[in-house]
């Protein structure tokens, strides 16, 4: 027989932890609603390497047994995480059986942070072998975007950004390298947060791919990304303030040369910038000049994450395109192609950019094409798996390069029934300013918080 009527999948990580604070529900019933959820729905999209459904349970009932509950910001809210940081008691998986490390015997800091606040992980979300791709799949099988199962969600962090469209977990963790936030969302349709370098703790892989990758947010809403950040950020959690006239440059420009966005693209870029126009901003045309060596050194510095990445594994047993990946890497380092101070030069000419022209925000598109279809790309080629990626996920690296502050919103659907999506970024510091930019925008143009048909609700017996 049903247990009852009504449920907390779909529902977003404020009003859980609203309700929950007040009395209204507990976390034990908002996470059974939500394992339900997953048991009855993730074998479509696979968005989950490993559930945690007892210990989830146990650990939402002593969060609705503590004294201090009006104080958590994410009480009783069910999360998941991205399987290359450390779930006390599980595996850290890295995106396949060949690259996983050992039972962690206690959680990454960003984990403690979020359990701090109430936060219940549910699991953890899969990726593509060490992170290294925009699209989500290994040996076990395919992670599907759930706004179309032929389409990837995305990478790297395309386990969380499907678990989060589908309405399988309200928020989810994910970390960025050189996209790997931004471009799920995009593909899903989300709210995808990377901060600037150093606002969060990193502390993935080796040795966070040389400064590029930092640990983020996806979500449903403006408000949930915010709530996330401010946890993972060790910030008192505060309402967005209503951003003035701001200056915002708005970019088609492709950072890879030869690539160029498709008329959806160029829609979704045209279509936020006419809405930024009638805010009251002041949007221009302006385009960040990518210098052309700049390319070459971004590759030589994701080559070289792999290598580091790697090191310590049994590397026949990787999938091919990650063995090629990680012995360019190697060949990048004995050559001296990786430099922190070509970082810091790109670094400051964005900087100066922003300053000298100035612009408060940039606006560009978050992909050039829709989300390619949801393959084996694991057991494709390593050629095969570069063409893809740079085709169709060109906008963010340089970025992580700079270690700016990003973030991608949907602006509305494309024609093909997809997500369109737009990416802003910003200074260092302007962490909130983009959040803040990014919640006018809903407000004004609310999107679609979950992918067509979902979440889908599994009666609980």
């Amino acid at each position: 027989m049903l247990h009852r009527s009504t449920t907390w999948v779909g529902t977003t990580a404020r009003e859980i932890a609203r309700a929950v604070r007040r009395g209204d529900t507990s976390a034990t019933e908002v996470v059974a609603d939500h394992l339900d959820s997953i048991r009855a729905y993730d074998r479509i999209v696979g968005a989950f390497r490993q559930v945690r459904a007892g210990e989830a349970i146990a650990e939402a009932e002593i969060v609705d047994d503590q004294p201090e509950l009006r104080n958590l910001s994410l009480a009783g809210v069910p999360i998941a995480v991205k399987e290359n940081i450390a779930v006390t008691g599980l595996p850290t998986w890295n995106g396949s059986a060949a690259a996983r490390g050992p039972v962690a015997e206690r959680d990454h800091e960003v984990v403690r942070r979020l359990r701090g606040a109430g936060a219940i992980v549910t699991g953890v979300t899969r990726m593509p072998e060490l992170g290294l791709w925009a699209l989500t799949d290994d040996a076990d099988g395919i992670t599907r975007n759930p706004w179309r199962t032929d389409r990837t969600p995305g990478g790297s962090s395309g386990g969380s950004a499907a678990a989060v469209a589908a309405g399988l977990v309200p928020i989810a963790h994910g970390n960025d390298g050189l996209g790997s936030i931004r471009i799920p969302a995009a593909c899903c349709g989300l709210v995808g947060l990377k901060p600037g370098r150093g606002v969060v703790p990193a502390g993935i892989g080796a040795n966070d791919w040389h400064g590029l990758a930092e640990n983020g947010i996806l979500a449903t809403t403006v408000g949930d990304a915010s709530l996330g950040f401010s946890v993972i950020a060790g910030r008192t959690p505060e309402a967005l303030r209503t951003p003035g006239k701001l200056r915002i440059a708005v970019s088609s420009r492709s950072p890879a040369a030869g690539v160029f966005p498709d008329a959806g693209a160029r829609k979704g870029l045209s279509d936020a910038g006419r809405l930024l126009l009638g805010l009251g901003h002041d949007a221009v045309r302006a385009d960040p000049a990518y210098p052309p060596a700049l390319a070459a050194k971004v590759l030589a510095t994701w080559f070289a994450g792999a290598a580091a990445d790697a090191a310590d594994l049994d590397v026949p047993r990787l999938q091919p395109r990650t063995r090629r990946h990680a012995a360019l890497g190697e060949r990048a380092l004995r050559r001296g192609l990786v430099k922190p101070a070509d970082r810091d030069e790109w670094r400051e000419r964005c900087r100066n950019w922003f300053l000298h022209g100035g612009y408060d925000v940039l606006v560009t598109p978050a992909l050039a094409s829709a989300p390619p279809r949801a393959l084996r790309w694991s057991e494709r080629s390593w050629s095969a798996n570069m063409l893809v990626n740079t085709r169709y996920a060109p906008y963010s690296a340089p970025w992580n390069f700079a270690g700016f502050p990003a973030i991608v919103i949907p602006v509305g659907v494309r024609a093909d029934g997809l997500p369109a999506a737009v990416q802003f970024v910003g200074p260092p510091g302007s962490e909130l300013l983009l959040l803040a930019l990014a919640g006018q925008v809903e407000q004004a143009a609310p999107w679609r918080r979950h992918a067509p048909g979902w979440p889908r609700v599994a009666a609980r017996r």
